[in-house]
């Protein structure tokens, strides 16, 4: 009876774990590919061949698309998750390079790094329903939790930009430091974290007063102070955590959200830029341009469990459940 409760029981938990897999998604700037990965095994799945120089990626809030920005051919290409393939492509959006979509999944907006604008889609159709002039090269992208704002970074004007999404005009701009990268909102809506590459610092501002409240430095032992470029910015599930890929230093800079300061830093691969959670919250996952690799860490004792091969010059991931 025991043997065969023991046997049931660990069926369950093998079936739980299997449920609570993810599907990782991962831009390969270089290859023009996007690699797909098994997130508990890290093993290949598919490679699919998109467009010319695959950048951002971010998957639709029901997990049935991810969508692709691709540099050198001015469209995104669209990946059906069911099937693995692209199932249509959206063209005339000039040099993407980082989307978002809204928490409803209705639009798409595009940071377009040569034509200092953002680009607003409609997710159904394809079509741009407007366009919104900000700074020079464009990046980092966020929208509100209530779908009221979306934070702009400029790259040359070292600002970010708080645009309406119903009159599609800025309402705020704030000076972070030089070439922010990325935008995120915290997970209730309240802060707006944006990365600085150069500036080496997270800006946090007040998501109502557009006020920054604290710039976060970082400091590794026995890294060059330069070499600390603060890119990716993720939460963790519990609001509790800040997750910060910082570049050339080869580290993933860990943040407690209360008292704004680095906790701890793991070591990952060369030159690490965008990230996703496991859906479950217990993973993160690293993309490594200049190793051309993707390092899982544990959330639990933040260290890194495996790194594996992707492609050229890893660029996105996304995560889908």
């Amino acid at each position: 009876m025991r043997l065969a409760l023991s046997i049931a029981l660990s069926a369950a938990i093998l079936s739980s774990q299997a449920a609570l897999a993810a599907t990782l998604f991962v831009t390969n700037e270089r290859d023009n590919t996007v690699t797909v990965l098994d997130s508990e095994t890290l093993a290949i799945k598919k490679i699919i061949q998109v467009g010319a120089r695959p950048r951002g990626i971010v998957m639709s809030p029901d997990h049935d698309e991810i969508f692709v920005c691709l540099g050198d051919d001015n469209r995104i290409d669209v990946i059906d998750t069911k099937t693995l393939s692209v199932s249509r492509s959206i063209p005339n959006v000039p040099d993407p390079e980082l989307i978002a979509t809204d928490p409803k999944g209705e639009r798409l907006y595009v940071a377009n790094e040569e034509q200092s604008q953002v680009t607003v889609i409609d997710r159904a159709t394809g079509k741009i329903v407007g366009t919104v002039a900000v700074g020079g090269e464009p990046e980092g992208l966020a929208v509100s939790p209530d779908l009221k704002t979306v934070v702009n970074t400029s790259e040359l004007a070292s600002m970010a930009f708080f645009i309406n999404v119903k009159t599609l005009k800025i309402e705020a701009d704030v000076l972070v430091d030089q070439r922010p990268r990325v935008a995120q909102y915290t997970r209730d809506g309240k802060q707006v974290w944006v990365s600085a590459e150069v500036g080496g610092t997270v800006s946090v501002i007040d998501a109502r007063t557009r006020v920054i409240i604290k710039k976060i430095g970082f400091d590794i032992p026995g890294v060059q102070p330069e070499l600390i470029q603060p890119v990716g910015i993720l939460f963790s599930s519990d609001g509790k955590r800040a997750y910060v890929a910082l570049s050339h230093a080869n580290h993933v800079a860990v943040v407690d959200t209360k008292t704004l300061m680095p906790i701890a830093y793991v070591l990952v691969g060369e030159r690490p830029w965008h990230m996703a959670l496991d859906p479950n919250g217990t993973k993160l996952y690293v993309a490594n341009g200049n190793t051309n690799d993707l390092t899982a860490i544990d959330l639990k004792t933040l260290k890194p469990i495996r790194s594996v091969n992707v492609g050229h010059l890893p660029w996105g991931v996304a995560a889908m459940p």
